[in-house]
């Protein structure tokens, strides 16, 4: 069974003119003191009956702090990872910006093996990025996401 995940990619356009998109720096140990290959758009997995766009804005919601901005979405495809999950994701263009990131968090044994088992928010920084930025800090199975974006934007 395929696992399904649904996401939001803003995007604006920076006073230079420049491709701008939102992104969020993956929570926990493994992604600590990373920067390239570590970050994400805002998604989550959703059910086989539950609407992608609902899912997505609901994980926007969480995984920022903030809901997503109430404006025209647009689908820009479904994306299947190196993992074999599918990502499908909207995108629409705004000029976002919360107060403050706050994620919701995950329980997760760290180290491996030592029984102590910490709480870890699934973001823990999110921001604007040019579209240079985002080639090397998203995580390489998300880059045909951002091809599509530029793609649907010319």
């Amino acid at each position: 069974m395929t696992v399904r995940s649904a996401g939001i990619l803003l995007y604006r356009r920076s006073a230079a003119a420049e491709l701008e998109v939102w992104i969020a720096h993956m929570g926990g140990p493994f992604w600590a003191h990373k920067d390239a290959r570590a970050w994400s758009i805002p998604k989550g997995e959703y059910t086989e009956d539950e609407d992608p766009l609902a899912a997505a804005h609901r994980e926007f919601a969480e995984e920022i702090g903030t809901p997503a901005p109430a404006v025209d979405y647009l689908l820009l495809g479904a994306f299947r990872q190196p993992s074999g999950k599918v990502v499908t994701v909207f995108t629409a263009e705004s000029d976002f910006e919360p107060g403050r990131i706050v994620s919701n968090t995950f329980d997760l044994e760290w180290p491996r093996g030592s029984g102590i088992v910490r709480s870890y928010p699934e973001i823990d920084d999110a921001c604007w990025a040019s579209e240079t930025e985002a080639r090397t800090k998203l995580v390489g199975g998300q880059l045909p996401i951002l091809d599509a974006l530029i793609q649907h934007l010319r």
